[in-house]
């Protein structure tokens, strides 16, 4: 004779049950890691542009790049004292940005393999 059981609106838990892991989280880390390095490489390369073009360093903007590049950089300031200030600027920024690009990439993928 059946017997009737309760309503239960999610899955009987069983021994050794997991639910479906087709690896959507760790793709959407992966990305978020990926693009944080991208923004921060980004912000860099582009206080590069900006020194070496010769921006207006009274511009708001410039301003801006150039405290949220000096803020990813300082723990990398001065690590190369060239006499040339447009390759002092590009060594001491270009470094930690490559840095940022190879770790966070690096990190993103073996997310990704989670």
């Amino acid at each position: 004779m059946p017997v009737n059981e309760p309503y239960s609106p999610y899955p009987p838990q069983r021994e050794g049950y997991h639910p479906n892991r087709d690896g959507a989280g760790a793709n959407r880390a992966a990305v978020v890691i990926h693009t944080i390095a991208d923004i921060a490489a980004g912000f860099l390369i582009l206080w590069i542009l900006l020194h070496l073009l010769g921006a207006n360093q009274g511009n708001v903007f410039v301003g801006f790049v150039h405290d949220v590049a000096d803020w990813l950089a300082g723990w990398s300031q001065d690590i190369f004292t060239m006499d040339s200030e447009g390759l002092r600027v590009l060594l001491n920024y270009g470094l930690p940005a490559l840095i940022y690009l190879l770790v966070g990439h690096g990190i993103a993928a073996r997310v990704r393999r989670l």
